[in-house]
């Protein structure tokens, strides 16, 4: 039986764990050839491990703040599996509590420079070849605090606020190009950039309890919680959809 998305080719950035490692595993399993990148060369392992369970995958180290790097990264996805349809902009970082009195310039910029800049080299690089090959679907990864605010954690949210928007704009720009581009709204999620981010701070069972009962179905999401919903907008299921924030929060931002 041909899966969901039989037939694609998909790169999705911030591989090498977490929800983009999920992500690929998902998207290979449904029939999707994947290009996983990370900073991280721990992503080679789970493209292999991909490959050795009958996917088809490969990886390769790559900076999304990079120009040259994203030139590298479209081009070995077409190069490897012949095209580019999907675009997975997943790759991000967290951080310790920024406050916005004493914060520093050089930490708003690095924020922005992985969150958003990078979604916006992706899509720069990657929108030419989804065209190229009749159109497809870009999915970015925001956040919930791309819609809320949190105290001490302003360059994030001013990141994820802009993947928002910035999905936004791009869909009806290339919607004539039959390129739907739509963003994930993940709440917490248990992976190891929201437990380091836990283990930073000063009360951290306190932090994780308070987090978890935030979640009106109080407990954290898991990955292939978000893969899913990644799946989906990267299948013709979504066919409709374009310019959508799909938020997955366990009630999150319902209250």
């Amino acid at each position: 039986m041909a899966g969901r998305v039989t037939g694609k080719v998909a790169l999705i950035t911030g591989a090498a764990s977490g929800l983009g490692a999920e992500t690929a595993r998902v998207l290979a399993r449904e029939g999707a050839a994947v290009l996983l990148s990370d900073r991280d060369p721990a992503g080679e392992a789970v493209a292999l491990a991909i490959a050795a369970a009958g996917g088809r995958a490969a990886f390769l180290v790559h900076d999304v703040t990079s120009v040259a790097d994203w030139e590298a990264a479209v081009a070995r996805a077409v190069a490897d599996f012949g095209k580019l349809d999907v675009l997975v902009n997943n790759a991000g970082i967290g951080s310790s509590s920024f406050d916005l009195m004493t914060g520093s310039l050089d930490d708003w910029r690095t924020m922005l420079a992985v969150n958003l800049d990078g979604v916006f080299l992706g899509m720069r690089h990657a929108g030419p070849a989804i065209a190229a090959a009749g159109g497809g679907a870009v999915i970015n990864l925001s956040s919930i605090l791309g819609k809320v605010g949190l105290p001490g954690a302003a360059h994030y949210c001013a990141s994820k606020g802009g993947v928002l928007m910035l999905t936004k704009a791009a869909a009806l720009e290339w919607a004539p190009l039959g390129i739907r581009v739509n963003s994930v709204h993940p709440g917490f999620i248990d992976t190891p950039m929201v437990s380091n981010a836990i283990h930073a701070s000063e009360n951290s069972n306190e932090m994780r309890e308070m987090l978890i009962m935030a979640h009106p179905v109080a407990r954290f999401g898991v990955p292939r919680e978000i893969a899913d919903a990644v799946l989906f907008l990267a299948s013709d299921e979504s066919s409709f959809m374009t310019g959508a924030e799909l938020v997955v929060d366990g009630g999150y931002t319902a209250r």
